[in-house]
């Protein structure tokens, strides 16, 4: 190793470890997937949609009734009575089959009233960075993750902390480099569609966020997801797991791109 590679990792190395000893918690009563199981995750890209009407031919989240549901974004835990977060929450309230919510660690003690049906389990939402025994011995003890840019990285990991043997990516479109623009005042616009119809204050909110944002802060956060995702497949192929795309024209090229299983054999 290069000199200047091994002090980037020594570096970035005592970093991850002050990250895990402050905000890394023993996280227990995790789901264990049967031998042989599949996992689908899926995505809110907006090829979700294709996904739903054509493989699984069910309206969202009520008749699909997922066994998991995870969250990362601190707007669910602080935002208050904006309307993605009610309407989110009071979703779960009433959901009459069981399920697993997965919620970050810090925010274990936030979640409001949940259905009886709901289990919650916590995970840490914790970048890791540095040497390689470190971020692995990490990732095998739960303390942590390849930088988690967005709720796909956690989804997936906590798939393979499950235990499941194959993981299947739906929605995971990616292509967010065909919605950016900046405009004549050198704001940069960035508006990236969901399968869902996304409401005017949620517009309006994603406007406010990238008021103060530049072109090549946007960038670097595109590199380290697709970047991170690379690190989730080499800890898959280590623990034996199987990672596949199964999105239509995603721009993820760390996964093996393979269709949907068919669904009776799927969890």
């Amino acid at each position: 190793m290069k000199t200047g590679a091994f002090f980037s990792d020594l570096g970035a190395s005592l970093k991850s470890i002050v990250k895990i000893a402050a905000v890394s918690r023993r996280c227990s009563g995790m789901p264990e997937a049967k031998p042989g199981s599949r996992l689908i995750v899926m995505g809110n890209g907006p090829s979700l949609t294709a996904v739903i009407e054509n493989d699984m031919n069910a309206p969202v989240f009520n008749t699909i009734r997922p066994r998991f549901y995870i969250l990362a974004d601190p707007l669910f835990f602080n935002g208050g009575d904006h309307e993605n977060v009610r309407n989110l929450w009071q979703a779960l309230s009433s959901v009459d089959w069981d399920m697993t919510l997965f919620i970050p660690a810090e925010y274990r003690n936030k979640t409001p009233r949940l259905s009886n049906r709901v289990s919650v389990c916590c995970y840490n939402f914790v970048g890791i960075e540095g040497f390689s025994w470190l971020r692995h011995a990490a990732y095998s003890a739960r303390r942590g993750m390849p930088r988690p840019r967005n709720i796909l990285i956690p989804a997936i990991m906590t798939g393979i902390w499950m235990g499941f043997e194959e993981i299947y990516i739906t929605g995971a479109d990616h292509s967010w480099t065909k919605t950016l623009e900046v405009d004549d005042d050198n704001t940069v616009v960035s508006v990236q569609p969901h399968f869902y119809s996304d409401s005017s204050s949620e517009h309006s909110r994603v406007k406010s966020l990238y008021k103060s944002i530049r072109l090549h802060e946007i960038m670097y956060s595109f590199y380290v997801a697709f970047k991170s995702y690379f690190e989730v497949e080499r800890f898959a192929n280590r623990v034996g797991v199987k990672i596949y795309n199964s999105t239509k024209g995603s721009f993820i090229d760390a996964f093996e791109r393979k269709c949907l299983p068919s669904a009776q054999h799927n969890d």
